[in-house]
This record gives structure tokens, sequence and C-alpha cells, in this order.
């Protein structure tokens, strides 16, 4: 059986790396130099993550979308 995991990912200039987090899953976040070492990765964390805690892979989660938030500095 196979599910798909959303994943949002950003590129910190500062430490120049990519950063992955699937928002529905605790604990599933990575980063990497490129976006295939990330995809790798993100993979990897996913799966360690559904082996500690395997009731995720059943709960219905859905990708609902992304929202911008601006606050003053």
């Amino acid at each position: 059986m196979k599910k798909i995991f959303t994943a949002f990912i950003e590129y910190d200039d500062e430490s120049k790396l990519y950063v992955g987090v699937i928002p529905t899953v605790v604990g599933a976040h990575t980063q990497a130099e490129t976006l295939d070492e990330l995809q790798r990765n993100l993979q990897e964390v996913l799966e360690l993550c559904l082996e500690e805690n395997p009731e995720i892979a059943n709960e219905p989660m859905r990708f609902v979308g992304t929202q911008q938030v601006e606050i003053a500095l």
C-alpha cells in the first residue's frame, strides 16, 4: 500500500540548505544541500516516524493549502 504525504520546502540562505517538513506528521522534518538529497531524507524520516507511530498512516489527513502571514518588524 502506498500513501502520499505533502511536504513544505524552503531554502535557507544563511545555512545554504533546503529545509523540508511534512506538517501532518509530528517530527517529520529534515534538511539537505540538494533537492534530491532532501527527497531521500524526507522519505527516511517519514518511514521512521511511521515506524514509531503506525496509526498516522491510517489517519484521514489531507493537504488543504498554504497561507501567507504578514507581521510588522
